[in-house]
């Protein structure tokens, strides 16, 4: 099956909202369509979306804040798995951060996802280890 990749745009947020729950992507309190709005709004290249026979099959947020790049929401459909969509998403994210000159990246990645995390430590990034994230909201 041929993908094609390409900027999301507002009127994907619900089908890309679908794509997270139908592939059993932690979800969290951002999952929401005001704040995908959002990001389209705020940064509309930030959202790169995968589609096959017209659907939305693959998603990445490439986000960058002038000083680090950050990966989020790299989530492949369970029907295109393991055929090389999550790296060809991951290859583009970087394209685009390195293009908005991130040098350095990073990625949350659930930590007890089994498949999230066998597909990030197989990508050549590499786990950080002695650090420990803190949020708010």
């Amino acid at each position: 099956m041929a993908w094609s990749l390409r900027t999301g745009q507002l009127s994907d947020v619900d089908p890309v909202l679908q794509l997270w729950v139908a592939s059993a992507a932690e979800p969290t309190h951002t999952d929401d369509v005001e704040s995908l709005t959002a990001l389209v709004v705020h940064d509309p290249s930030a959202l790169i979306v995968a589609e096959a026979d017209g659907s939305i099959v693959g998603s990445v947020i490439a986000a960058w804040d002038g000083w680090r790049g950050s990966v989020y929401r790299l989530v492949v459909a369970p029907t295109q798995r393991r055929r090389g969509l999550g790296r060809l998403l991951l290859a583009e994210a970087e394209a685009r951060l390195a293009v908005l000159g991130a040098v350095r990246l990073q990625a949350i990645v659930v930590e007890h996802e089994p498949r999230a995390m066998a597909f990030w430590q197989d990508s050549g990034w590499e786990q950080q280890a002695h650090r420990v994230r803190f949020v708010r909201g």
